[in-house]
């Protein structure tokens, strides 16, 4: 199968989320990724973005955050990378899911999903800049139940 890919940058504003949702749909146009999927790394991308936005700047300058979304064969790579301030997520401790809700420590929920939606997740450190890698298989049996239905 021949690779599909979408390279765009986003200003490191919320108001963006609306750029990223119109973007995954451009990537999902002409493939067979089950809409589950392109939910999940809506998702994905949007709790990602939201962290860098919210969290990744220490001043009121406008930066960019470029998102790299491909396909190739049954795998999808995510990749982010802002200029922001050094953050792993890959590092953050797993959520502490055996205690109730009203007793755990603020924040996590969003990387918790994260990860758990992912199949693979790398973080590098530039000199400059964050860069986060994930890798997503798609469900062949997902892609197949799709396809039942539709008959």
């Amino acid at each position: 199968m021949a690779q599909h890919e979408i390279v765009f940058q986003l200003r490191n504003e919320l108001s963006e989320l609306e750029t990223l949702r119109t973007k995954i749909e451009e990537f999902k146009t002409g493939t067979d990724i089950p809409e589950k999927t392109i939910l999940e790394i809506n998702l994905i991308l949007d709790e990602l973005f939201t962290n860098i936005v919210s969290c990744g700047f220490r001043d009121m300058d406008e930066h960019w955050v470029e998102i790299a979304i491909s396909r190739k064969g049954e795998m999808l790579t995510l990749c982010v990378r802002d200029d922001g301030v050094p953050f792993n997520p890959s590092a953050i401790a797993a959520l502490d899911t055996s205690c109730a809700v009203d007793e755990r420590r603020i924040g996590g929920i969003g990387i918790h999903l994260v990860k758990h939606l992912s199949d693979e997740m790398i973080y590098r450190r530039t000199e400059t800049s964050n860069i986060i890698i994930l890798k997503k298989k798609i469900s062949t049996t997902q892609a197949k139940d799709k396809n039942k239905r539709r008959i």
